[in-house]
């Protein structure tokens, strides 16, 4: 049996309403974001967005998380069974999975991702830390990739590497505050080739060239991430582009900030100005309009499990969402909005506020991704 059309059952706006208050009042970054996008694609963002907030702070603010862990397999259970729980959000979200028939395996990956955060779990190298991205924010990028076009085999596999790249990313850039929090990201058997012991410096977590030197091995990780990534977002269509390059260029740019301060992530938050941010953009418009790459590489091992097994193009068949706003008319949105931004700044300067993380989500890092830009 073929899925259904985007548009076999239509959102109820009081339920899309209260998924964006949700983001308005706890992920501004992602509720910002979120109007760049084509509304096709949009409205169901919000939902899948807020549904992965919710269930991490289920499991991250609780204090019995296996419990929460299980209650929360249950709300999926029934989002598919098409008997959510009564609220706006499971609501609106067992109807987005339906109408975009997204595999159950992708949520549930990030399920186990927050499982895997609830125990503290540690990872020894690059792909075992990998495979926790996959979960925490490449699952995210696979169900987001539904909503924007046909996922086909490469795009699916582009969008995981985003996603792992953009993670690996926040892992840098907040090993100080992680530390702080009696969490470690950074592979074990790299700290211990650098001469560090875990736990020693979990008890007192200080900058070293010798953390320095790991956080630069996954940051260059990461940056191969990203130029793969390209591939999949120069597939996409033309209306979702802009963002998705935007995306991609300010998380490395986030990257390329800790490099500058000399890998320290530790005494320091590394935050990218507004207006790098607009030179940024202004790139992502410029090249979302080229060709783009068009190499060929395979999934990552860890993101296999999600993507094999089954005849993709038979699953979603020959739907294509559409992009909504015309390219054009997106391009002047994007700049307007970010003069706006901009301008805010410079009328209200106070301190940072630093957003709570939604990701980790989306996660405690799951959705870290999109909060912190």
């Amino acid at each position: 049996m073929l899925p259904h059309s985007p548009s076999t059952e239509v959102l109820e706006q009081d339920h899309v309403a209260a998924c964006r208050e949700l983001l308005r009042d706890g992920s501004r970054s992602f509720h910002v974001a979120s109007l760049i996008l084509p509304r096709a694609v949009r409205e169901p963002a919000t939902v899948l967005y807020a549904f992965c907030r919710v269930a991490d702070d289920a499991v991250d603010l609780s204090p019995g998380r296996k419990e929460a862990v299980r209650r929360l397999r249950e709300r999926l259970d029934r989002a598919y069974a098409g008997n959510p729980i009564r609220s706006h959000i499971d609501e609106a979200f067992a109807r987005v999975v339906k109408n975009f028939s997204i595999p159950k395996a992708w949520p549930e990956a990030l399920i186990e991702g927050l499982e895997w955060d609830a125990n503290g779990r540690r990872y020894e190298d690059l792909a075992s830390l990998e495979a926790y991205a996959v979960r925490v924010a490449g699952a995210v990028g696979l169900m987001m990739t539904a909503l924007m076009d046909k996922p086909t085999s490469q795009k699916l596999a582009r969008a995981c590497d985003l996603g792992v790249a953009m993670q690996l990313t926040n892992i840098c850039r907040d090993v100080g505050e992680d530390a702080r929090a009696g969490r470690i990201y950074l592979p074990t058997q790299w700290l211990e080739e650098a001469g560090i012991d875990p736990d020693a410096w979990l008890a007192d977590p200080v900058f070293t060239p010798a953390i320095g030197l790991v956080v630069g091995r996954c940051l260059e990780r990461a940056d191969v991430l990203y130029e793969r990534a390209e591939t999949g977002i120069a597939q996409l269509p033309m209306g979702c582009r802009p963002s998705m390059y935007a995306a991609r260029y300010i998380y490395a740019e986030i990257g390329h900030q800790v490099a500058a301060n000399g890998f320290d992530s530790v005494g320091q938050r590394t935050v990218v100005s507004t207006s790098r941010k607009l030179e940024l953009l202004s790139k992502s418009i410029l090249v979302a309009m080229s060709p783009g790459r068009r190499h060929t590489h395979p999934p990552l091992g860890s993101a296999e499990y999600l993507l094999a097994g089954r005849d993709l193009e038979q699953w979603f068949g020959d739907r294509m969402v559409s992009a909504g706003r015309g390219f054009g008319q997106q391009a002047e949105w994007l700049v307007d909005l970010f003069h706006s931004l901009e301008d805010r700044s410079i009328r209200r300067p106070g301190p940072r506020i630093i957003q709570p993380r939604a990701v980790r989500v989306v996660q405690p890092r799951a959705v870290r991704a999109v909060n912190r830009r």
